[in-house]
């Protein structure tokens, strides 16, 4: 049976390793990007990869929390009815029996009101597949309709080869509507089975009486040091798991104090031994021996099933860490949340947004809507109450239907949460040895059975767990994603290439553009507004009748709308205005003697001539 043990979350707080208020540290930082390559211009932007290691001298915040299952002999009284079916089923479908053994009895009258509920959820035996089951209570065969949900599984077979366990959900509204599932093993079949029911149970038990069943810190931890020095159960923060019961966390931060730590190495971080007490397990819940541990930020929410960790009973665990810092670009180069605020999901957890996060509230969400209660495993929405089988008959056939529809991806859930830009990682390497040894096993058991307060009965090894969680080494691995282009970088590059093979700078494009763009443009412009003044006035002329006094056209530069102010060119010479022409008088031009100048010389050059002969 593993005993899940939220033990070292590892947190560095807000930034795991820079955010304690304590921590000053010093880096040099190392850059390695790694370009991808594109296939056109802005086609999809690409992006590079950037690998930055920090060497830093710092005090890292450390983590830690521990879930521990809750109390079964304290839990008796709600699951002995249970109970008292999963060995009948036992008995009827495998002959295995404990023997007779006193059940204990609530006083109240919870076991008359579940009495009901099994008989109308039992265990089933189907033969070959078909719809013909004996059931578990009355030992009779009889025809189930319904559709068949197989949950095909090879670890252990039930009885003949032929046979499958499961059991039937119908709908409380509508009879005819119903599901069978079955298993091939019979272990998961009475497990699930089990499990369905427990659920059903828990959720009609208050929280504080559910905390108060479960195992405390005192009884959890045997010893404790951290970074050298000793420490206790004021240095764990305890939150209730529905199915692992009470779960301690180290160093969450909740008190406003993180501790950290300024060397790596497994002298200088946590190192517990854990008290399993393997006979209080629950039978039928799980069955595997240990306790399992997660390493987790303070503001993430530690999903024990998925990412948990498994260490052994009667072994040493050394669990060393090596933390990564990862930050993704966000659109238009992937498709990733920074805060999970542009997701219309509710976050349930109070927690920083993860996809875990989002795919888990988005089916809580989904069953109060679809089925009226929450799912017990699950955070509680505002307003919603989880779902027992005295208010809500029909929530587990609700619940199997809508978590059908979200493993096949139909409840739209996986749509619409997406991964988180920015995520921290713990990279764990872990090593196993016997503990305690064979030469130490005798007065170290003694010692601890003595500080348990067990004077007499000595400790089984089998019942303890050692634990050792520390920094491997207090450097940090940031990994982040750049553009392969910008907008800059995409200019700068078309400006090179066009001097490279066109010998054009990027002003010759500049004026390339204002020529045929710019100027173009303007030139239509202004004709098209000549011609609107034009038709505004003709149109105003033709209005009044006659022509106004002084209402004289003017286009072209007589308008005084469009003014040029620049040097008249060769072209707009031409379109210059013609003076207007003057009517010259018509008098005769006046008679001057002077003019006579022929006759003159005329008469006067014989004279000359005789002159010259002499």
């Amino acid at each position: 049976m593993l005993r899940s043990v939220l033990l070292p979350a590892i947190h560095p707080s807000p930034s795991p390793l820079s955010s304690s208020p304590a921590a000053s540290w010093h880096s040099c930082r190392s850059h390695i990007s790694t370009r991808a390559a594109s296939s056109g211009l802005l086609a999809k932007p690409p992006r590079s990869s950037g690998i930055g290691p920090v060497c830093s001298a710092y005090n890292a915040p450390f983590p830690g929390p521990f879930p521990e299952p809750s109390r079964y002999s304290s839990m008796k009284d709600y699951l002995s009815e249970l109970d008292k079916e999963t060995k009948k089923a036992l008995e009827t479908f495998y002959g295995f029996s404990e023997g007779k053994s006193k059940v204990r009895r609530s006083a109240d009258d919870w076991n008359e009101t579940e009495s009901h509920f099994f008989n109308q959820i039992p265990l089933l035996k189907f033969e070959d597949f078909s719809k013909t089951a004996t059931d578990l209570r009355s030992g009779r065969k009889r025809k189930i309709e319904g559709s068949v949900f197989h949950k095909d599984s090879s670890i252990v077979n039930s009885g003949d080869s032929n046979d499958i366990i499961g059991f039937q959900l119908c709908d409380a509204n509508n009879s005819s509507e119903c599901a069978l599932y079955t298993f091939s093993s019979g272990v998961n079949a009475i497990q699930e089975w089990y499990k369905l029911h427990y659920m059903n149970i828990m959720a009609q038990i208050p929280l504080e009486t559910k905390e108060e069943l479960s195992y405390s810190a005192d009884d959890l931890l045997l010893t404790c040091f951290f970074d050298g020095l000793s420490c206790d159960k004021r240095h764990f923060t305890r939150f209730h798991h529905p199915l692992h019961g009470n779960c301690y966390t180290f160093n969450s931060g909740e008190n406003g104090t993180i501790l950290s730590t300024s060397t790596g190495g497994s002298e200088y971080g946590l190192q517990v031994v854990l008290y399993i007490d393997e006979a209080d397990y629950n039978p039928f819940l799980v069955t595997s021996t240990g306790a399992k541990i997660i390493v987790h930020d303070q503001d993430e929410y530690p999903f024990i099933e998925d990412i948990g960790t498994e260490i052994e009973t009667a072994a040493a665990t050394s669990i060393g860490m090596h933390f990564t810092r990862s930050r993704k670009l966000s659109k238009p180069y992937s498709d990733c949340t920074e805060t999970g605020a542009d997701i219309p999901v509710e976050n349930l957890y109070n927690k920083s947004y993860s996809l875990q996060i989002c795919l888990h509230s988005c089916f809580q969400k989904a069953m109060v809507e679809s089925c009226g209660c929450a799912q017990y495993t699950q955070p509680l929405p505002a307003g919603a109450e989880y779902c027992n089988y005295k208010k809500n008959p029909n929530w587990m056939y609700c619940y199997y239907r809508l978590h059908e529809k979200f493993v096949k991806e139909q409840l739209g859930c996986q749509q619409i949460c997406k991964d988180a830009c920015s995520f921290k990682e713990w990279a764990l390497t872990t090593s196993i040895a016997q503990w305690p040894s064979i030469v130490s096993e005798d007065w170290m058991l003694r010692v601890l059975s003595w500080d348990k307060g067990q004077k007499i009965n000595k400790l089984n090894k089998t019942d303890l767990a050692n634990l050792m969680v520390f920094y491997k080494d207090l450097n940090e691995r940031f990994i982040s994603e750049n553009p392969t282009n910008t907008i800059v970088i995409l200019l700068s590059n078309f400006g090179g290439q066009l001097g490279l093979w066109m010998s054009c700078s990027v002003v010759c494009v500049i004026e390339i553009v204002e020529v045929f763009f710019i100027d173009s443009l303007s030139i239509v412009m202004r004709r098209q507004w000549q011609k609107a003044k034009k038709w505004w006035n003709d149109r105003k002329r033709e209005g009044s009748g006659k022509p106004q006094v002084g209402d004289v056209e003017r286009q072209g530069h007589d308008n005084p709308v469009c003014i040029d102010e620049d040097l008249p060119t060769f072209n707009t010479a031409l379109r210059l205005p013609l003076p207007q022409e003057t009517h010259l008088p018509r008098t005769p031009p006046p008679n001057y003697s002077t003019l006579r100048l022929e006759t003159a010389f005329t008469e006067q050059l014989p004279d000359t001539l005789e002159a010259g002969q002499h």
